[in-house]
C-alpha cells in the first residue's frame, strides 16, 4: 500500500495512492482501507512526523571511497533534529544566519518503524518495519567538517533539511530493502545512480545495531546512508545553490523533487 499525508479538512490526513488516484485513507493506526476519493489537487505532506531520525553516515563502500574514509567496522550513528523534516515540493532553504558555502545532497532510502523496537534480532528486525520513503539528508559540509564541534548533527539539522516523501510504501510491497535501484538528479542531471545492494550495513544489521538495548519509538525514521555521487566528492565540488532542484527516486517508491532556496 503506498500512503500518502495531506492537509484534509480536519487537518493532516492520510490516503491511499492507487496509479494516479488518491483515496482518503479509512482506518486507525496504519491499518488503513479505500475510502472515498480525494478531490482536487492533491498537496503532499511528509508521510511520517518522526518521533526521532537517526542518520546513518558512509554506509556505501563506494561513498566511503569517495569520502577517503576507510569502511567502518560498525554503523556511524547521528541524530538529525525532527524540526528539519520538509514535504515534498517544498524548498530547502539554505541558512541565512548560519550561512554554509557548502551544501551537499544526499539521496537515501529513509525505513520507518511502525512499533517500539528494542534488542532487535537480524532474524526479526523487517518485523518492526512500517515503511520505506525516500529521504534527502541535506548537509552543511562546512559545518560538518571545521565548525559542527567534531559531530554532524549540526551539520544535517536546519531546518528543511530533511525532506521526506513523496508517500510511505508499506514493508509488505518490498521484500528486500537492499534490493532497490536510488538515483539522485539535480537540475535533470544524473549525480546519483546506484543500489541499496551496496550497503555495508544492510537494513536488518542497522535495526539491530540501533535497538541494541536502547528503545527506539514507532515512528523513529531510520536513514540508511548515501551512495557515491555526493557534491563533497566531486572535482570540482558540487554544491547546492538557490535555484536549483533535487529529485530523489526510488525503486517500487517514487520520486521526491524540492527546490532550493
Amino acid at each position: 500500500m503506498k500512503l500518502f499525508r495531506y492537509v484534509g479538512s480536519s487537518g493532516p490526513e492520510y490516503g491511499i495512492v492507487e496509479g494516479d488516484r488518491h483515496y482518503k485513507a479509512v482506518g486507525q493506526g496504519f491499518s488503513f482501507e479505500k475510502g472515498e476519493p480525494v478531490d482536487g489537487r492533491v498537496s503532499y505532506l511528509a508521510p511520517v512526523e518522526p518521533r526521532q531520525i537517526i542518520g546513518i553516515g558512509q554506509n556505501y563502500r563506494r561513498h566511503a571511497a569517495e569520502s577517503n574514509s576507510p569502511a567502518p567496522e560498525f554503523p556511524i550513528i547521528f541524530f538529525k533534529n525532527v524540526g528539519a523534516v520538509n514535504h515534498p515540493g517544498k524548498a530547502i532553504v539554505l541558512p541565512r544566519t548560519a550561512v554554509t558555502h557548502k551544501p551537499d545532497y544526499e539521496g537515501e532510502l529513509a525505513v520507518v518503524l511502525g512499533k517500539d523496537c528494542r534488542g532487535a534480532t537480524e532474524e526479526n528486525a523487517l518485523d518492526y518495519v512500517l515503511g520505506y520513503t525516500c529521504a534527502n539528508d541535506v548537509s552543511a559540509r562546512d559545518w560538518q567538517r571545521d565548525w559542527g564541534g567534531s559531530q554532524w548533527c549540526r551539520a544535517k539539522s536546519f531546518d528543511t533539511f530533511c525532506p521526506l516523501g513523496p508517500v510511505l510504501v508499506t514493508a509488505d510491497e518490498i521484500t528486500d530493502p537492499n534490493a532497490l535501484h536510488i538515483k539522485t538528479t539535480l537540475n535533470g542531471e544524473v549525480v546519483q545512480d546506484w543500489g541499496t545492494d551496496d550497503m555495508i550495513f544492510n537494513v536488518r544489521k542497522l535495526i539491530t545495531f540501533a535497538s541494541t538495548d536502547t528503545t527506539l519509538p514507532a515512528l523513529t525514521v531510520i536513514l540508511t546512508g548515501t551512495p557515491h555521487g555526493v557534491g563533497m566528492g566531486r572535482k570540482p565540488p558540487l554544491w547546492l545553490k538557490a535555484g536549483d532542484t533535487v529529485t530523489v527516486t526510488i525503486d517500487g517508491i517514487g520520486s521526491l523533487t524540492n527546490p532550493v532556496e
